[in-house]
């Protein structure tokens, strides 16, 4: 199985590269995401390691059972070869109410293939109002026409 864009990654591919992991994300499909990553693929997300694609689409399924209303954003940040970095923020609920935005950066490194061979994730969240969402599109990929990261100054 082949994940176009493949490395080496150039300034076009590499922003494809993330908007699409963006999109699969934003899908909130936990088997489907599991795809983009290699068997063995490696995981550090906050105190979680995932040590293949089976563990990664269970973490991706709690994530989401608890992340409500899950809505990301994704910004390229630099890229060389076969890895790339970003920048991102998500918002979403609990099951009392409360939201949250989170803001992180990834460090991904990609297999000749274009699957995700490693994904080290430093996350930060605060609870913040439902007036203070920014993120509002209907469920899903965020429209080509909603801003970016860089437009909230996140």
């Amino acid at each position: 199985m082949s994940r176009p864009p493949l490395p080496p990654f150039n300034e076009q591919s590499a922003i494809e590269k993330v908007r699409l992991a963006e999109d699969g994300w934003n899908s909130r499909d936990a088997a489907k995401v599991a795809l983009a990553y290699t068997v063995d693929t490696r995981w550090r997300n906050r105190v979680e390691f995932v040590s293949n694609r089976a563990d990664a689409e269970a973490f991706l399924t709690r994530k989401w059972n608890r992340e409500l209303d899950y809505r990301l954003i994704k910004e390229l940040w630099a890229f060389t070869g076969n890895r790339i970095a970003v920048r991102y923020a998500y918002e979403y609920h609990d099951d009392s109410g409360q939201w949250f935005r989170a803001y992180g950066n990834e460090n991904w490194e990609f297999a000749e293939d274009g699957l995700m061979r490693a994904r080290h994730a430093s996350i930060n969240e605060q609870p913040i109002s439902e007036a203070e969402r920014k993120f509002h599109w209907p469920l899903g990929r965020r429209p080509d026409d909603h801003p970016g990261l860089s437009s909230f100054g996140f």
